[in-house]
């Protein structure tokens, strides 16, 4: 496995970093990893290298970097406060420009997928309504606000039974609006797909990541 940190262009001109990895092989396609509010930390980049394990160029744009530059921050209470300050400041339009130009960065590799997670789901959700990206989203806070707008691409769902963050009525509305997407629900915490967090659950974790690999398998390669 390779890993790197390279620098991006949006469209827009801002200039940010992206941490990469990629196989030892030849790639089966490229996967877009999109951060949680906390950041390209230690648990978004061990997110990049599994997928660059299971054999695609992976890549997690540091979307932070448009309003503040080598955002990590820690799961606690510090972090959820300023994670949420910046994706206020962020907006959802600018983080996918940076989400579509990793997609750019990997594109030799292959189609090319989205997966996120918490905030960053809900932005991998619009990548494949505005972009028709296939994507990957993991309990998206978000989700709801679009429902207005019709998928271009396929899109899979993970859900958290548990997660107080995302109302029974908000994630049903969104299940509702994409009939054709895969939709899972688990007996979880919001988190659950995140080995540093309380929330974490390894048995719904295993179960997301076998499923949404499958589901890159057959959209990306």
């Amino acid at each position: 496995m390779q890993q790197k940190t390279i620098p991006l262009q949006t469209d827009d001109g801002q200039q940010i970093q992206a941490y990469t990895a990629n196989p030892d092989g030849k790639p089966r396609g490229g996967i877009v990893v999109v951060q949680e509010i906390f950041g390209v930390n230690p648990h978004i980049r061990s997110v990049v290298d599994g997928y660059a394990a299971a054999g695609y160029a992976a890549i997690a744009p540091a979307v932070f970097d448009t309003v503040e530059k080598n955002v990590e921050l820690a799961y606690d209470g510090q972090g959820v406060q300023k994670g949420i300050d910046l994706v206020s400041r962020l907006g959802f339009e600018r983080a996918l420009s940076s989400v579509l130009a990793a997609a750019r960065a990997v594109e030799s590799a292959g189609r090319v997928g989205v997966v996120g997670f918490c905030w960053g789901g809900s932005v991998a959700y619009l990548a494949a309504i505005r972009a028709g990206l296939p994507a990957v989203s993991y309990y998206g806070g978000s989700n709801v606000r679009f429902v207005g707008e019709p998928s271009k691409g396929p899109l899979q769902f993970h859900y958290g039974l548990r997660d107080a963050h995302i109302s029974e009525a908000d994630r049903e509305a969104v299940r509702a609006a994409n009939p054709d997407a895969e939709f899972y629900v688990y007996d979880a915490d919001h988190g659950f797909n995140c080995d540093v967090r309380p929330s974490y659950d390894a048995t719904a974790a295993g179960q997301a990541r076998e499923r949404a690999l499958a589901f890159f398998a057959r959209h990306v390669g």
